[in-house]
C-alpha cells in the first residue's frame, strides 16, 4: 500500500506552485494581446514537461515531475477535478430555458453544425493511411470519434471573442450562443454514451440499449425533478443567507458531485453528469449573474490552467508532431465547421451580411475540443500522433478567431450614433427604482418620439431583456427589441444616478441605460449601433464622465467626443 510522505507533499506543492503561477503570468500575457489562456496554459505545460524542460535539463525534470504512481496520482486527480468543474461551469452557462424561446433559428443552425462537420471531416478522415495515424484499430471507429471532436466548436472561446468586439449582446451574438449551448448538450450526450459503450463491453445490443435508456432516464430526471429541487433549494439560500455568496457555491458543488458519480455508475463518463448537473443548478431564477461570474472566476483562477498545462506534462509533442497531420486536421476541421454553420444560418433565414460571422464564430476548436480528445486518447481510440494534432488545432483555431471574425463584423456598415442621439432622446435623471421601472420610463419617451404604439415597443423590448440580461460590467445595459414598420433606429440614454439592480455580471448597480430600438429584420444595423455603444462605454472615464454631466446638452457633447476618439 502506498502513503503520503513529506516528500510527496513537497513536490506537489512545488508543482502546483510551478504550473499555477506560469499559467497565470502567461495568461496575462495573452489576455493582452487578445488570445485564449488556454494556449498560455498548454504552452507552462510544455514547457514544464518532456518536450522541452525534459529535454533540456532531465535530471531536474525528474525531481520536480518523477514516475512516482502517487507522485502523478495527486496532480493527475487536481487536474481532473479542474475539468469536471469545466465541465459544471459550462452547464451553468447555458441557460436552457432562454435558449429554448430562441429555438426555431437556434435548432436549425445547431442541427446543421452537429451533422454536417461528421460527414464532411469523416470522409478524408477515414481515408486517411494508416501509417500517417498509426492507428491500427476498427477504422470505422477511429473515424467516428475524430470526426465527432472535430465537430465541437468552443463556445467559451466563441463568447469571449463576442465580447472584445462588442456583439456578445446583440441578437446575432445571441443566435451564435443558443446554438452553441444546444450543440454542447447534444454533443455531450452522443460522446458520452458512444464512450460508455464502447469502452465497457464493445458493441453489444442489449448494454447499448441500457446505457441510453439509463442515460434518458437520467437526463429526464435531472431536468424535471432535480430542476425544481435546485429552483427552491437556491431560492431557499437566497432567501434565509442572502449575503452568503459561498452558500450557493457548494450547492452548485453538491449537485455537479451527486450527478457525476450517478452517471460514472450508469456507465457514461461523470464529465455529462457535471455538465448535466451545471445546466439544471443554471435554471434557477433565483442564480444570479453574479453568481455564475464568482464561480466561473475560481474555477479558471485554480482548476482550469492545471488540467491543459497537464497535457503538456503528459506528452512529448515534438516526438508525436506531425506538420502534415497538424495542417489537414486544422484545415479540414475548421472548414467543416465554418461550411456547416454557414448553411445552418441559410437555412435559418438570416442576413447574407451575418452568414459569414456566424459561421467564423463556430470555428474555434478550445477547451471542449481538448477535453474530448483527451479523452478519446486516455481509452485508446486516438494516438498521440493524432491528439498532438488535435490540440495543434484547437489552438490554431482559437488564435484565429478574434482577427477573422474582427475583420467580418468591420467589413459591414458603418453607424455614427451621434446622428442617432439628440436632447429629446436622453433622460438626464430616471426616477424609477428597479429594472421594470427604468424600462417603462425609456419605452414612453421612445414611444414619443417614434410614433411606434407604447405597447409594440413595451413588448419587443420586455420580450428580449426576458431572453438574457442586457446589463454589462462598468454599470451599464444595452436594452433593445426590434419592432414591425419602424422606419429607422431609435437610441435613447437614461441615467440612474442611484443606480438599479440589472443583473450584471460584476454584480454592480446599472446607472447608464441605453434603449436601442431598430426596425424588424434589419440585424446589420443593431449589430453595429450596439457595437458602437459598447465601444464608447468600456472606457470608466467615458462612464465617469456621464454620470457627472448637468445637463442633456454636455451628455451629447461627451458621445461626440468619445464617438470621434474611436474613429481617429
Amino acid at each position: 500500500m502506498h502513503y503520503l510522505n513529506e516528500q510527496h507533499i513537497f513536490i506537489f506543492l512545488l508543482q502546483f506552485f510551478l504550473l499555477l503561477g506560469g499559467c497565470r503570468l502567461l495568461g496575462l500575457l495573452f489576455q493582452r494581446i487578445r488570445q485564449p489562456t488556454i494556449t498560455a496554459d498548454i504552452i507552462v505545460g510544455i514547457m514544464l514537461g518532456p518536450t522541452l524542460l525534459g529535454r533540456l535539463l532531465p535530471s531536474i525534470h525528474r525531481y520536480l515531475f518523477p514516475p512516482d504512481a502517487v507522485q502523478q496520482t495527486m496532480l493527475e486527480t487536481l487536474a481532473w477535478t479542474g475539468i469536471l468543474f469545466l465541465l459544471l461551469e459550462t452547464g451553468l452557462e447555458v441557460n436552457f430555458s432562454n435558449v429554448w424561446k430562441h429555438r426555431k433559428r437556434a435548432i436549425k443552425l445547431s442541427l446543421s453544425d452537429l451533422v454536417l462537420p461528421i460527414i464532411i471531416t469523416g470522409v478524408p478522415i477515414f481515408f486517411l493511411p494508416a501509417p500517417m495515424t498509426e492507428y491500427h484499430g476498427s477504422r470505422l471507429l477511429f473515424t467516428v470519434f475524430l470526426a465527432t471532436i472535430m465537430t465541437i466548436s468552443a463556445m467559451p472561446v466563441a463568447i469571449r471573442a463576442m465580447h472584445d468586439l462588442h456583439i456578445l449582446k446583440t441578437d446575432m451574438g445571441f443566435l451564435i450562443v443558443s446554438a452553441l449551448s444546444i450543440n454542447d448538450i447534444v454533443g455531450w450526450i452522443v460522446f458520452t454514451v458512444l464512450l460508455g459503450i464502447f469502452t465497457r463491453s464493445g458493441f453489444k445490443p442489449v448494454h447499448v440499449i441500457s446505457v441510453v435508456f439509463a442515460t434518458l432516464g437520467f437526463t429526464f430526471f435531472c431536468l424535471t425533478v432535480l430542476r425544481r429541487l435546485s429552483d427552491t433549494v437556491i431560492s431557499w439560500i437566497k432567501e434565509r443567507f442572502p449575503e452568503k455568496l459561498g452558500l450557493s457555491i457548494t450547492f452548485i458543488s453538491l449537485t455537479g458531485l451527486a450527478c457525476g458519480a450517478v452517471t460514472q455508475r450508469i456507465g457514461i463518463h461523470s464529465l455529462f453528469g457535471f455538465f448535466i448537473a451545471g445546466l439544471v443548478v443554471g435554471e434557477a431564477k433565483e442564480l444570479t449573474e453574479q453568481d455564475r461570474n464568482v464561480f466561473s472566476k475560481l474555477v479558471y483562477a485554480i482548476f482550469i490552467p492545471l488540467f491543459f498545462a497537464n497535457i503538456g506534462l503528459k506528452i512529448d509533442f515534438i516526438e508525436s508532431f506531425d506538420l502534415l497531420l497538424v495542417c489537414f486536421i486544422t484545415a479540414v476541421g475548421m472548414a467543416g465547421r465554418f461550411i456547416a454553420a454557414w448553411v445552418g444560418a441559410t437555412w435559418a433565414k438570416r442576413p447574407l451580411s451575418n452568414r459569414v460571422p456566424i459561421a467564423i464564430a463556430h470555428t474555434p476548436g478550445g477547451e471542449m475540443h481538448l477535453v474530448v480528445g483527451m479523452l478519446a486518447l486516455e481509452y485508446g481510440l486516438i494516438t498521440k500522433r493524432v491528439f498532438v494534432s488535435v490540440v495543434c488545432g484547437a489552438v490554431a483555431s482559437s488564435i484565429f478567431l478574434g482577427p477573422w471574425l474582427s475583420l467580418a463584423i468591420r467589413r459591414r456598415i458603418r453607424v455614427d450614433i451621434t446622428r442617432l442621439l439628440s436632447e429629446k432622446s436622453i433622460i438626464p435623471e430616471l426616477k424609477a427604482e428597479d429594472r421594470r421601472g427604468v424600462l417603462e420610463a425609456l419605452c414612453k419617451t421612445a414611444s414619443e418620439i417614434s410614433g411606434v404604439s407604447l405597447d409594440m415597443v413595451e413588448q419587443a423590448v420586455y420580450a428580449r431583456e426576458d431572453l438574457m440580461s442586457t446589463a454589462v460590467e462598468n454599470g451599464t445595459a444595452f436594452p433593445h427589441g426590434r419592432i414591425e414598420g419602424l422606419r429607422r433606429p431609435y437610441v435613447l440614454f437614461g441615467r440612474s444616478t442611484a443606480g438599479v439592480e440589472w443583473n450584471s455580471p460584476d454584480g454592480m448597480k446599472t446607472r447608464t441605460i441605453f434603449l436601442v430600438l431598430t426596425p424588424q429584420g434589419d440585424d446589420d444595423i443593431q449589430v453595429h449601433i450596439l457595437r458602437a455603444l459598447s465601444s464608447v462605454m468600456s472606457d470608466k472615464k467615458t462612464v465617469s464622465e456621464l454620470l457627472s454631466a448637468s445637463t442633456a446638452v454636455r451628455m451629447t457633447e461627451i458621445f461626440e467626443e468619445k464617438t470621434k476618439q474611436l474613429t481617429l
